[in-house]
């Protein structure tokens, strides 16, 4: 790192307290986040000293850019930005990048330049596989992504289909009929759609436009015109895994999901597990993996999950 002396000229005073903070908060963040390193501001000009200097400008610059592009700073997206500068990436391209405006009028946007990754490769490719822990979006996105293309007329159905691994015995003791019985499975898939469209979920899902099903239901389809997500694919066996790939028809976008350190299957292979290596010299098929980096839970979660995979390795 270069020990030159850095100068950040603020574009107006009033973009100075959003990137200060109240009291000077956020300024302290930084400061606690490079501790060899000295900030000194006056009025709209910060001067930046000690051997990480010229990560701090960068930091500040990307900072200022997010501020003038109305976006509002607070400490959870200050330490996801200092996480990417230091990862020479750039916030002011991640955070701004707009997935869906919600029926509620909030934006859904990736938080992390690994989100961004993940929503780039799901829109250039007719299949997009995301691996990865709890907490880093990747359900969440993918039915925000399929709502967008529903909305844009590039298909004409949503298709949402899980495993539902407990199909035996356990579900049987469950009321109602199938659909009744694998809707707790289904919930998290429920919770994002009506996330984003509310009431205007329930009407596309009578007309069928939006389609909720086990993954045993895909078997005998061919799924055209479609944008297909398959949730949980941890806990698929292999041959579940190629029924469902082998559905896909003409116009079709598929996105799978999953988390191979909570495969549920009794004894069984998981269809996920060695999947890259089968499928890794076909084109328009992307893997993403995601990491505890990516989480954008509580920050205790960021640290479970890499607190559990230190202790696998």
């Amino acid at each position: 790192m270069s020990s030159t002396p850095v100068k950040i000229l603020v574009p107006g005073n009033h973009l100075m307290v959003g990137l200060v903070g109240q009291q000077d908060e956020l300024l302290r963040l930084v400061e606690s986040a490079y501790p060899g390193t000295r900030i000194h501001v006056r009025g709209n000009e910060i001067d930046i000293e000690g051997d990480e200097a010229e990560q701090v400008g960068k930091l500040f610059t990307e900072l200022v850019s997010l501020l003038e592009k109305g976006h509002t700073l607070d400490a959870t997206n200050l330490g996801r930005s200092i996480d990417m500068v230091r990862e020479d990436e750039r916030p002011s391209e991640v955070l701004t990048a707009e997935i869906l405006r919600s029926s509620k009028g909030r934006s859904v946007r990736p938080k992390t330049s690994g989100q961004k990754r993940y929503s780039d490769a799901i829109r250039e490719n007719i299949i997009t596989i995301g691996i990865g822990p709890a907490g880093t979006g990747k359900s969440y996105l993918a039915v925000a992504l399929a709502v967008q293309a529903l909305q844009a007329k590039h298909v004409s159905r949503i298709i949402l289909t899980r495993p539902a691994v407990e199909a035996g015995e356990r579900l049987g003791f469950l009321p109602g009929d199938i659909m009744a019985k694998v809707d707790p499975y289904l919930r998290p898939l429920y919770d994002a759609l009506y996330d984003m469209m509310e009431e205007g979920a329930s009407r596309l899902m009578e007309r069928g436009t939006i389609e909720v099903a086990p993954l045993a239901f895909m078997r005998g389809r061919t799924l055209n015109n479609s944008f297909i997500i398959l949730d949980e694919a941890q806990n698929t066996t292999p041959e579940q895994m190629k029924m469902f790939l082998t559905r896909i028809g003409f116009g079709s976008k598929v996105v799978i999901t999953g988390d191979v350190t909570q495969i549920d299957l009794a004894g069984g292979k998981s269809g996920l597990v060695g999947l890259e290596d089968i499928l890794k010299d076909i084109d328009g098929l992307a893997f993403v993996r995601l990491g505890p980096r990516d989480v954008v839970r509580h920050r205790i979660v960021q640290d479970i999950v890499s607190a559990y995979e230190r202790s696998a390795k």
